[in-house]
């Protein structure tokens, strides 16, 4: 009924509903796992968490429960008089983001959370993938195991994404949008800067690392260009000067400079993010470039943490859910396409800003450029939308 009353009934129908007959196919035609692949992933995983162990004990001066938080922060804390924080209930607190931050100090933490990396790796994929396959080796996926988690960069996260392959005969085709959220930033906060950097196809990392640190274009060196798409997608995602003195390693006052001056660069993005969040304390709610409602729970909470988190959400909401309504629109596309050209070739998985597909070796050539033409069609906007069409035996070859 809210729908109605609300005008989200085209939002509903245009972008969620045709969805539900996708997601059954690509659920039901599954992806091939080769299991032996896995299998050494699998292994190479328990080595390194034994040679982890093992290094992670030594540096204590003795063994104890890895997986139990109570015995980590009796060793960090108790025994090694490292600084620790405390829960409301008395207990240690031994996440992520304190262990990040002793890391920068401290060997102990730092292997930890290795090891914590390689167990969530084995326990969530490689386990339980193979446990996953039917009786002729292909998974198919609901949001357990999620695949959208698997990291991209590091070279397990590759050897996890090898496994997923083509059958005989067919090869994996992986087409996602090249750096859809920030052509989103640049769309909706209307930043002349980086609309001319996409229109001319340039280096968009290497543009900010030039404007930002000011440095001429040519000498701008790959740390460079690494600490600007930091700052770049921490920008995206409302980071603060802390979490981005964290991440590159630099003085809270270093990152404050830095993030000053690509906001004097690009002012454009700080004025969208104080409308944005001006409007969100008013309505409780931002919205995607395509009209799909956010909440903001929290934003105008007593406590100013959770206020400064529904703020951050804020911020991020309208690009990450305006690329979430792109890749909807795109897969409602490309199923039409791939039916009207009466295509062998199957959709299987949507992972971020990413499809990818199976497809019989003689239709290959054929259906990339109509994958293409239908993913960048479906986005209209002032800048270019572009998708980069890999082909490969497997996840990892094609991406």
């Amino acid at each position: 009924p809210r729908l109605l009353e609300e005008k989200k009934l085209a939002l509903y129908e245009n972008f969620d509903r045709p969805l539900i007959s996708i997601l059954q196919k690509m659920e039901e035609t599954g992806i091939l796992l080769d299991a032996a692949s896995l299998m050494s992933a699998d292994i190479e995983f328990s080595n390194e968490m034994s040679r982890l162990e093992k290094e992670i004990y030594e540096l204590a001066g003795q063994s104890f429960n890895l997986a139990s938080p109570k015995q980590i922060g009796e060793i960090l804390y108790v025994k090694m008089g490292m600084k620790g924080k405390k829960t409301a209930t008395g207990a240690f607190q031994t996440g992520a983001d304190v262990l990040e931050d002793l890391a920068t100090e401290h060997e102990l933490p730092k292997k930890i959370l290795e090891w914590r990396g390689f167990q969530k790796l084995k326990s969530t994929y490689t386990d339980a993938l193979l446990e996953e396959r039917d009786a002729i080796g292909r998974v198919h996926t609901t949001s357990n195991p999620n695949l959208q988690n698997i990291p991209i960069r590091t070279p397990e996260g590759q050897k996890i994404r090898r496994a997923f392959s083509a059958q005989k005969g067919y090869k994996i085709i992986s087409a996602d949008y090249s750096q859809v959220e920030l052509r989103l930033l640049a769309t909706v906060a209307n930043v002349k800067a980086l609309k001319e950097a996409f229109l001319k196809g340039l280096d968009i990392h290497a543009l900010t690392a030039s404007r930002v640190f000011h440095v001429p274009l040519e000498q701008i060196t790959p740390s460079l260009r690494r600490d600007a798409k930091a700052i770049n997608f921490g920008i995206v995602y409302g980071i603060s000067q802390y979490g981005l003195a964290r991440q590159l390693d630099i003085s809270p006052d270093d990152a404050k400079k830095y993030i000053d001056s690509y906001f004097a660069v690009m002012p454009e993005i700080k004025k969208y993010m104080a409308d944005t969040i001006e409007f969100a304390h008013h309505h409780g709610y931002v919205l995607t470039p395509y009209g799909r409602k956010c909440s903001t729970q929290g934003i105008n909470d007593q406590n100013k943490r959770i206020v400064s988190f529904a703020e951050r959400a804020a911020i991020n909401a309208p690009i990450q859910g305006g690329a979430s309504d792109i890749i909807k629109l795109a897969m409602k596309k490309v199923d039409f396409a791939l039916r009207e050209g009466q295509f062998k070739t199957k959709m299987l998985l949507q992972v971020h800003d990413e499809l990818i597909f199976e497809a019989p070796e003689d239709e290959v050539e054929k259906v990339k450029p109509v994958i293409k033409e239908a993913m960048e069609s479906v986005v209209s906007f002032d800048i270019p939308f572009i998708a980069e069409v890999g082909i490969g035996d497997n996840w990892r070859d094609a991406h």
